[in-house]
């Protein structure tokens, strides 16, 4: 089990994986699509997935699974998802009631962002809600410390990400990028999160000390990159502990919100607990506090519509998961009821 051990396996999982004869436990390092690698005890193997192995959705990059191994040549076979300890999800693309995880059983989320053209304040904020309700730890890498003199943007990002640790790195040169294995080691998993170009595969070919992920060069005009990273993978990193790196995130759309907005948005929590009324929505009621810190610039206004934005936006997929949940329901019992009739009780 020492390989396992490396991957993050521990005594949760374990737990959760009980005497199944012929299937193991192995963790899928990497999404193809149609096919999936899975890192068992004895080495890394190509499998499919039955439909009913995930209960939750299809698996993802880190899941935990249970296995047939591959016989003659073959390909194994997931059976089994186990129990997540966390997932990072995003609103799957296409419709507002279907979640996509892009990475499951992670520790810490590092929220890239270059010092560039792709530093943006309100995509900070989005992605650092998401990682909280993801279970996950976020940490701020801002990279390309080597185009930008002013420092501005460290004080900055740390006022958008209250109680989030935010480090300046170089992926060209290796500065700072000692943050991440020490975050990781010994057996904890990562996952890395940012847009195209903003150095994300650099970063990890950095500390592979090796060109294992492709990178390209980004437009000057806007600082954006196109994808060179096509599929998510896992890879365990010489110093310990596994990273997950993926095709770039221009926006990490909430699945849910949980305490979630809460704790980003920690300082104007704080400054509405003197507002006069408990339910204030901080919106123009009489006695709010936190528009008054506004009116004496002590808190940025977009900072403010930030938050409104996003709690409107929780709100409306909460919504609409209802409706897709009554509407479910009412397919089942009619899928009963129907049954039911064609095939009636005997007396």
């Amino acid at each position: 089990m020492c390989h396992l051990e490396r991957l993050g396996w521990s005594p949760f999982f374990l737990s959760q994986s009980p005497e199944t004869g012929e299937l193991r436990p192995a963790r899928i390092v990497a999404d193809w699509g149609a096919r999936f690698t899975v890192a068992l005890a004895e080495g890394e193997a190509q499998a499919v997935a039955r439909r009913t192995a995930g209960a939750a959705g299809p698996p993802a990059v880190g899941d935990w699974v249970l296995v047939r191994p591959p016989c003659g040549g073959g390909l194994a076979v997931v059976e089994r998802v186990l129990p997540r300890r966390s997932a990072l999800e995003r609103r799957a693309p296409g419709g507002p009631t279907r979640s996509q995880v892009l990475a499951a059983n992670i520790d810490v989320v590092f929220v890239v962002q270059g010092l560039d053209g792709d530093f943006n304040l309100r995509r900070l904020e989005r992605t650092v809600a998401a990682v909280w309700a993801s279970g996950a730890e976020p940490v701020v890498l801002l990279n390309k410390l080597d185009l930008v003199a002013d420092r501005s943007a460290l004080h900055v990002a740390g006022r958008v990400a209250p109680g989030v640790a935010v480090h300046p790195v170089c992926a060209r040169d290796g500065r700072g990028i000692d943050v991440i294995p020490g975050a990781l080691a010994p057996h904890r998993t990562g996952v890395l999160v940012g847009s195209s170009g903003a150095g994300k595969s650099t970063l990890l070919n950095r500390l592979l000390g090796s060109e294992r992920q492709a990178t390209a060069a980004v437009r000057e005009d806007d600082s954006r990159g196109r994808h060179t990273t096509t599929a998510r993978r896992l890879f365990l990193l010489p110093a310990g502990g596994a990273l997950i790196d993926g095709p770039g995130i221009r926006e990490l759309q909430l699945w849910e919100a949980s305490d979630a907005l809460e704790r980003t948005f920690s300082d104007i929590e704080a400054l509405a607990r003197e507002c006069r009324f408990r339910d204030c929505t901080h919106s123009g009621e009489p006695g709010c506090a936190v528009m008054a810190a506004v009116a004496a610039g002590e808190l940025p206004p977009d900072r403010l519509e930030s938050l409104h934005k996003l709690q409107r936006e929780a709100a409306w997929l909460e919504r609409q998961q209802d409706v897709f949940a009554r509407l479910e329901e009412q397919r089942r019992w009619k899928i009963i009821h129907k049954s039911m009739r064609h095939h009636p009780k005997s007396s």
